[in-house]
C-alpha cells in the first residue's frame, strides 16, 4: 500500500537503480535494492524511483514487486513508451510512472522526451496507464513546448530535466535555472504537478529546491555515489536536510 503524499513538504524521491548496477556487475543478490528501499524509507526519503531498461542493465524485473513490498513508499516506475513496459506497469500498478526516452546504447537518459513530437505514440501510453490509476509523469526538458504537450496528453505531472543546469556554469546556470522556474511556474499554472530531477548534487540542489512551484525532486546516481563513501543513510538524510533548508 502507497503512503499518502504530503503535500506540503518537497518531497524527495531516491532512484535506486545503480545499487543494482554494482549487484550486476558481479552477479548474485548483493547489493539488494530492495535493502536500499528500506533505507530510504526509514530516514525519511519520500519515495522510491526505479527504471526498467530495455537491457535490464541495474533493475530488473523480479526487483519491481519485491521493492513495492519493501516499503510503503510510493513507486515512481520510469519506463519507455513500449508496449512490453506499458504491460509490466499494469501487471505491478506503481504509484506514478514516469515516460522517459530510452536509447540502447546511451549510458544513462539524455535530455527529455519529445512530447511535443511524439504526441501520438504517447497519448494512447498515458490513457492506458491513467486508466488503470497509475499516475503518469513525463520527463521532459524545461521548454514551454513540452507543458503545453503534456496539457494536451493529460499528464498530471512532468518532470523536468534538470541535466542541462547541473552541468552549467557561471551566468549559464543562472539562464537555466530561470527556464526551470518558469516552466514549473507555468505547468503549476496550467494544473500540472511539476517536478525536477537529474544530475543534482549537495553543490546544486538547494537553487533548485528553492523553486516554489516544484513538488518533488528525484536524486539518484550522487546519492549512491556518496554513500560508497559515507553510507546511504547519511547521504540521503544530507540531501534532506539541504532541500530543507532551501525552502
Amino acid at each position: 500500500m502507497n503512503s499518502v503524499l504530503n503535500p506540503g513538504r518537497l518531497r524527495l524521491g531516491v532512484n535506486i537503480d545503480h545499487v543494482a548496477t554494482v549487484r550486476n556487475a558481479r552477479g548474485g543478490d548483493h547489493p539488494d535494492p530492495m535493502r536500499a528501499a528500506q533505507i530510504v524509507a526509514a530516514v525519511g526519503g519520500d519515495g522510491i524511483t526505479a527504471h526498467l531498461r530495455e537491457d535490464r542493465r541495474h533493475i530488473r524485473d523480479e526487483d519491481i514487486a519485491r521493492i513495492q513490498a519493501a516499503t510503503a513508499l510510493p513507486l515512481n516506475f520510469e519506463m519507455a513508451a513500449t508496449d512490453e513496459m506499458v504491460e509490466i506497469a499494469l501487471r505491478h500498478r506503481p504509484h506514478a510512472a514516469c515516460i522517459v526516452p530510452e536509447r540502447r546504447e546511451e549510458r544513462t537518459t539524455e535530455g527529455g522526451l519529445d512530447a511535443a513530437g511524439q504526441h501520438n505514440r504517447l497519448a494512447p501510453v498515458v490513457a492506458r496507464l491513467s486508466d488503470a490509476g497509475i499516475r503518469v509523469s513525463l520527463f521532459i526538458a524545461p521548454e514551454a513546448r513540452q507543458i503545453e504537450a503534456a496539457i494536451k496528453l493529460g499528464a498530471p505531472v512532468v518532470e523536468l530535466h534538470t541535466g542541462e543546469y547541473a552541468h552549467a556554469e557561471g551566468e549559464a546556470r543562472a539562464v537555466e535555472l530561470k527556464r526551470i522556474a518558469d516552466m514549473a511556474a507555468l505547468a503549476a499554472r496550467n494544473g500540472i504537478e511539476p517536478h525536477a530531477g537529474h544530475g543534482l548534487t549537495y553543490d546544486n540542489v538547494q537553487a533548485i529546491a528553492a523553486i516554489p512551484q516544484l513538488a518533488e525532486l528525484n536524486i539518484g546516481h550522487y546519492l549512491i555515489g556518496e554513500a560508497i563513501f559515507v553510507g546511504l543513510e547519511a547521504s540521503v538524510q544530507r540531501m534532506r536536510e539541504l532541500m530543507d533548508a532551501a525552502r
